[in-house]
């Protein structure tokens, strides 16, 4: 039985411990009434199962319901109930879902019972903290209390051993590491509070140590609509934000992380509990339970300041935080590690031993969770970039995407691709890059034409994923290809980077014949704790 789109995602984990084969049919409703179930109907018909309507569903007998949240209303059915958390156990205040102030969503009396009674057979919690909870809150509900643990977070930590696939399916390799931006919903969440953030912090990371995700619970894309979330971050995806969809792939983005950027949402828990350096931007503490383990956790997490220096807060995020305090705070909120699934299955079989249906003899195994897929994207167009040549000769490069802001000013200097729409930005960059391989005209003709109607000091055409064609204001062309260490990766030589770095080292010594310079000693670009060696040749006969 599904509320919303956050707690059908959830619904459908916990369904994968009923085995197909003990022929146990299934059927969906919807419980009526909240205001965030927009997508909830299209992610029901993507699954391909059964929705009965609510009414059907309340006049036929079950063996069991389950439901990943709880309303008095589900008092309807006739079956036993079997309520569970469709987040990091019960935390937010919601006095318009609860009817007071001091009960957290989920376990309040008024959401638990019906005319006295109280309404599920079994309210499943995630670790004993919450049964206490539940005592002070609603005391006739808190027998029916049953620690589950997570089941959610121990897939999570079984997908560990994939975090190389993640990270590639987020475009993310070797040194450069992922930041991931989570917001939960309200105004208290890190979007209410700094709807900009993940613009500026996308434009302020140097693109090639930084990577940008943003993770944004159901309930926004809900109350929003899919096209006005995108339509409020289209600056910050055309600057190169990655957008998880609502549906899956945040389990994934949280393997795949280096450091998190949230607040007091589930995601951002989970995030911290997994050992994720995590920077809380909002803290919600004005719509917490002030008793609970997030409460605490939103107390003692470091602070980002959203219009502080991001570069040089999250270069520092690892020193500030202490992964075995937030691991204490996450004992007291995720309990029965590892053992969730056959706790959870044991109790859903409980239900239908009377029609001779047993629960497998071994429990499950936590399953690796799916790869984020339908992720939206788009490759930064230009860039403002900056850096220097150092002591050894080595050039050391920082690119900022740029985005959309049409009146930009460059910290810098600005490069931009072929792809860029800005007329004013193209011809006051430094560097021009084509980005298509195989273009109509041939590489040599397309920067010897970009450099006779431009001020450009340097074009680059790519030709392949480790291979460019490069022609400064000065000198002849040149063919550059990325060196290969010794048992290391083909290493991808972008051409933007590549155009960036020569022009700042021909700019600290301005050569009469860079090409022949370069094509004698090459160049070592650095950005942040990468070196890419770089060779260059000219055309034969030269």
């Amino acid at each position: 039985m599904a509320r919303t789109l956050t707690s059908a995602t959830r619904l459908r984990d916990v369904l994968t411990l009923l085995r197909p084969e003990d022929g146990i049919e299934i059927s969906w409703t919807v419980n009526p009434g909240s205001v965030f179930t927009d997508g909830l109907d299209d992610y029901l018909a993507r699954l391909g199962v059964e929705v009965l309507p609510w009414r059907t569903a309340t006049r036929r007998r079950f063996e069991l319901a389950v439901a990943c949240t709880v309303n008095a209303s589900m008092h309807g059915l006739r079956a036993p109930l079997m309520v569970l958390p469709h987040g990091a156990g019960y935390n937010r205040l919601v006095p318009e879902t609860t009817g007071d102030a001091v009960s957290p969503a989920g376990l309040s009396a008024r959401e638990l019972m019906h005319r006295g009674k109280v309404v599920p057979a079994t309210i499943g919690v995630s670790h004993e903290e919450q049964r206490d909870r539940l005592a002070r809150t609603c005391p006739p509900a808190a027998p029916r209390a049953l620690v589950v643990g997570d089941w959610c977070f121990d897939r999570i930590t079984a997908s560990r051993r994939r975090r190389d696939h993640y990270r590639a399916c987020f475009g993310v390799e070797g040194h450069r590491r992922l930041v991931v931006v989570h917001s939960t919903w309200s105004e208290h969440s890190l979007l209410g509070r700094c709807p900009e953030l993940p613009e500026r912090l996308v434009t302020s990371l140097p693109v090639d140590e930084f990577a940008v995700a943003a993770v944004l619970h159901p309930n926004v894309w809900a109350r929003h609509g899919t096209s006005e979330v995108l339509s409020r971050l289209a600056r910050a995806v055309d600057a190169g934000l990655v957008i998880v969809p609502p549906e899956e792939g945040w389990r994934a983005a949280i393997v795949a992380a280096d450091l998190i950027v949230g607040d007091h949402g589930s995601t951002t828990f989970y995030s911290a509990s997994q050992g994720r350096v995590t920077l809380l931007a909002a803290t919600g503490l004005d719509e917490l339970d002030p008793h609970s383990p997030t409460a605490a956790f939103a107390h003692e997490a470091p602070r980002l300041d959203p219009d502080g220096d991001l570069y040089a807060q999250l270069r520092a995020g690892p020193a500030r935080f202490d992964p075995g305090l937030h691991g204490e705070i996450a004992d007291r909120q995720l309990g029965a590690r590892g053992r969730a699934g056959r706790i959870l299955q044991e109790t859903m079989y409980s239900f239908l031993e009377h029609k001779g249906v047993r629960p497998p003899a071994d429990g499950p195994e936590p399953r690796p969770v799916p790869p984020p897929a339908g992720l939206h994207r788009a490759a930064p167009v230009a860039y403002d970039v900056d850096g220097g040549v150092l002591p050894d000769g080595t050039v050391e490069i920082r690119r900022r995407p740029v985005g959309d802001r049409l009146h930009h000013r460059a910290g810098g200097f600005f490069a931009v691709t072929d792809r860029d729409a800005n007329e004013q930005r193209k011809w006051s960059a430094l560097v021009l890059a084509r980005t298509v391989v195989e273009g109509e005209h041939a590489a040599v003709d397309w920067v010897d034409e970009r450099l006779a109607e431009q001020f450009a000091n340097v074009a680059v055409a790519a030709l392949g994923p480790n291979r460019c064609l490069l022609r400064l204001r000065t000198g002849g062309p040149l063919e550059a290809a990325a060196r290969r260490g010794w048992g290391r990766a083909e290493p991808r030589l972008d051409p933007v980077l590549l155009g960036s770095a020569v022009h700042l080292w021909w700019e600290a010594d301005p050569v009469a014949d860079p090409a022949a310079r370069l094509a004698r000693d090459g160049l070592r670009v650095r950005t942040g704790g990468r070196v890419l060696e770089v060779a260059f040749t000219p055309p034969p006969g030269e």
